[in-house]
């Protein structure tokens, strides 16, 4: 076989899924706070389902989640630490 039909094989590795960081117990809701911060990058920004390893359905529930503990302000929209860092580098 020549080197341009072996570039195209696919490798037969096994793909496995690694399981949900939710367990069966965990409620996504806005007071859970402890879980929010778990779905949350250092510069307060909401992680992208593919980094979570969420399905849909529990990524549009944690981003429900997360927007409703900002607006009653359980967590920051931006985390201050950022913000003061680039105030200083102006």
């Amino acid at each position: 076989m020549d080197k341009s039909k072996r570039l195209f094989l696919k490798s037969k590795q096994s793909f496995r899924r690694s399981l949900s960081p939710i367990q069966s117990g965990d409620r996504i809701d806005y007071k859970n706070i402890s879980l929010l911060f778990r779905f949350i990058s250092h510069q307060g920004k909401i992680l992208s389902r593919r980094v979570n390893r969420l399905t849909l359905k529990q990524q549009r529930l944690i981003t429900i989640a997360i927007k409703q503990a900002r607006i009653l302000s359980l967590l920051p929209f931006v985390k201050s630490s950022a913000f003061v860092n680039n105030e200083k580098k102006k």
